[in-house]
C-alpha cells in the first residue's frame, strides 16, 4: 500500500466522515424533495462541471508525477506535473469563490434553507480538503525537485497523492449528488 498507514487512516476516517454528511444529506433531501429540487435548480451546474473537470485533470498530473519520480529519466518533470496540479487546484478555488459569490449576491446563505445550509457545508468542507491538498502539493513539489528521496519522504510524497485522489474521489461524489441528482 503506498503511504504510511497514518495517511489511510486519515483518509479512511475522512471519507467516513463524508459517507455520514451525504448519507444525512440524502435523507434531509428525501424529507423535503420539492424544497432540495427547487434549491438545487438554482446552482449553475456549469461551475460544478468546470471544477470536476479541473480536479480530474489534477489527478491525471499526479498520477504522471508519481511515474515521474519513479523513473530517473523522467523525474525532473514531476515539479512541474505538480504545478499542473497545483493551478487545476488553486483554479477549482477560484471558480468556487465565484459560485459563493453569486449566491450571496442574490442573498443566498447558509441560512437561506436546509438545502443551501448543506449546499455550503458539504462544499465548503470539500474546499477546506483541497486547501489542505493544495499545501501537501507544496510539499510534493520540494520533494520532487530533491535528486533522491529518503524512504520516508518518498512515501510522504504517496501519501501526499493519495490524500489528492481522495479530495478529487469526495468531488466526484459530491457534485452528482448536490448539483444533479434530483
Amino acid at each position: 500500500m503506498p503511504g504510511e498507514e497514518g495517511t489511510w487512516i486519515f483518509i479512511f476516517g475522512d471519507m467516513c466522515v463524508f459517507a455520514v454528511l451525504f448519507c444525512v444529506f440524502l435523507e434531509a433531501r428525501m424529507s423535503d424533495a420539492t424544497g432540495f429540487a427547487s434549491d438545487q435548480a438554482q446552482l449553475n451546474q456549469n461551475f460544478g462541471a468546470i471544477n470536476t473537470v479541473l480536479l480530474l485533470v489534477s489527478s491525471f498530473f499526479v498520477v504522471l508525477a508519481m511515474r515521474a519520480v519513479h523513473s530517473p529519466a523522467l523525474r525532473a518533470r514531476a515539479p512541474r506535473l505538480l504545478v499542473g496540479a497545483w493551478l487545476c487546484g488553486a483554479a477549482f478555488l477560484v471558480v468556487k469563490v465565484v459560485e459563493y459569490a453569486e449566491k450571496v449576491d442574490h442573498g443566498i446563505t447558509p441560512q437561506t434553507s436546509d438545502f443551501y445550509m448543506y449546499y455550503f457545508v458539504l462544499t465548503g468542507l470539500h474546499a477546506f480538503h483541497l486547501i489542505l491538498g493544495l499545501v501537501a502539493l507544496t510539499v510534493l513539489v520540494n520533494l520532487a525537485k530533491k535528486p533522491e528521496m529518503s524512504k520516508g519522504q518518498f512515501a510522504f510524497f504517496e501519501g501526499g497523492a493519495c490524500f489528492w485522489h481522495m479530495v478529487d474521489l469526495l468531488w466526484l461524489v459530491l457534485f452528482p449528488l448536490v448539483f444533479l441528482a434530483r
